[in-house]
């Protein structure tokens, strides 16, 4: 785990009560998602209050107790939370090496300083393969694995 000393002394400021963190905030700009509009993952987006914080490096769990709960911009990329961010976490569950392999991407792209197309048509073919496999197919609680809306990337090869 990491101090809290390196955590101070990248301290950003939370806003609590459903407001975008300025982390955030910061990163869609630097990053200029505004103006290409997709994400690092190549989901598309409509406005910037449906793009989310995902934890990269550090998970969520294990810097909850830390100062602004790992939300920092080395430790995270910016994602569509009802697409590509809740897309990914399913992932995560059901195909731990591909979950891996799409990060590797978005650490590169964030290594960059910026999203290139040619990790997002990587990233796009990762999802291909899960898809492939997981298309059709149901979790414990009946919603399928794979929803229509993950199928909607901006760019597809």
């Amino acid at each position: 785990m990491y101090s809290n000393i390196f955590y101070e002394n990248l301290c950003v400021i939370i806003i609590i009560g459903g407001v975008m963190r300025p982390i955030t905030k910061i990163m869609i700009k630097k990053y200029a998602l505004e103006k290409i509009k997709y994400d690092f993952m190549g989901y598309g987006f409509k406005n910037i209050k449906d793009l989310s914080f995902h934890h990269l490096i550090v998970p969520h769990n294990m810097c909850k107790d830390e100062v602004n709960g790992g939300y920092i911009e080395w430790n995270g990329v910016i994602l569509n939370q009802d697409t590509a961010h809740d897309y990914l976490h399913t992932i995560e569950r059901f195909d731990f090496d591909r979950f891996l392999a799409i990060s590797s991407e978005m650490l590169e792209e964030k290594s960059q300083g910026y999203i290139c197309y040619q990790n997002i048509l990587y990233i796009s073919q990762i999802l291909d393969g899960f898809e492939k496999e997981y298309y059709g197919k149901y979790n414990k609680k009946g919603t399928p694995i794979v929803k229509e809306s993950y199928l909607r990337r901006v760019l597809k090869k």
